[in-house]
């Protein structure tokens, strides 16, 4: 059994299958550099039942920005287009452990859904306990999802615009240290370097060890460490707003106050001109 009730063991979960109640997402979604096709290693194998989430797909269309919040309307058509009730026992999963999974937990909670959990360890942990998975497409029931979208769990441009002014909330930056710092450049094309000013660094991969969230200990030392409060208010930021979901899904795990994600993220910020912009740790 997991530390946290929102995570699951595959041991766990294969002892829930066959529920009518039950489903059972495929959040993977990688960065170009990491050189592999989500949907197809979706189709090669992937855990019985499971339907596919397409992260680049299911955004507000026309945006401008990698990965925007969709509306209600069109967030519930998508989930409702892949057999998901807002009622079910959501169980979301990805290729790595956990790295996308947590933006599509935080999605379906800010839409409503009650009971959202995510696979410790991922597809991989499925794997190494020598689970049944299955290949092909998947041939889900529609279902009707019904919204419930909780506007607050959002900061858009203008609010963060003064959050970073005000210096009054805290503000925890996923992405690798040498992005924040600004000593590595960004790897989308005119989007600066660097960090908003006041943002501390709490790198999403430090979150996990062998792709499974760490202890209580551990994520109360990393929040201390990178100066961040867990019992006050935190927005999170990251390159395109995926992994910043990680320090949400980590807060929201040890119970704390919580945190808000700004959906624009540094793509966003960094790109724009009239927005304050610091390099180095601070």
């Amino acid at each position: 059994m997991s530390w946290t009730p929102l995570l699951i063991t595959p041991q766990e979960l294969a002892a829930d299958f066959g529920g009518d109640r039950l489903s059972i997402v495929d959040a993977s979604w990688y960065l170009p550099a990491q050189g592999r096709d989500a949907r197809a290693e979706f189709a090669a194998a992937h855990l019985p039942g499971a339907v596919f989430f397409d992260q680049d797909a299911v955004v507000m269309p026309d945006a401008g920005l990698p990965h925007t919040l969709p509306s209600p309307e069109i967030f519930a058509a998508a989930a409702g287009a892949l057999g998901i009730r807002a009622g079910d026992t959501i169980v979301v999963y990805d290729g790595m452990g956990l790295f996308s999974a947590p933006r599509v937990w935080w999605m379906f909670r800010t839409f409503g859904a009650s009971d959202v959990r995510i696979l410790d360890g991922g597809f991989p942990a499925w794997q190494a306990a020598g689970l049944p998975v299955e290949s092909g497409g998947a041939l889900p029931e529609p279902a009707t999802f019904d919204v419930r979208f909780d506007p607050d769990a959002v900061v858009g441009l203008a609010e963060m615009r003064r959050i970073v002014e005000a210096r009054a909330v805290q503000i925890a930056d996923a992405r690798p240290a040498e992005r924040f710092k600004g000593s590595q450049p960004e790897p989308r094309p005119g989007v600066r370097a660097g960090h908003m000013p006041g943002a501390r660094s709490l790198p999403a991969a430090a979150l996990a060890a062998d792709g499974r969230l760490k202890s209580e200990a551990d994520l109360r030392t990393l929040f201390a460490d990178a100066g961040l409060d867990p019992a006050q208010p935190v927005v999170t930021s990251c390159g395109s707003g995926v992994t910043a979901a990680a320090i949400n899904f980590a807060l929201a795990a040890l119970g704390e106050h919580p945190a808000r994600l700004y959906d624009g993220s540094w793509t966003e910020w960094g790109s724009r001109g009239d927005t304050p912009v610091v390099t180095g740790d601070a």
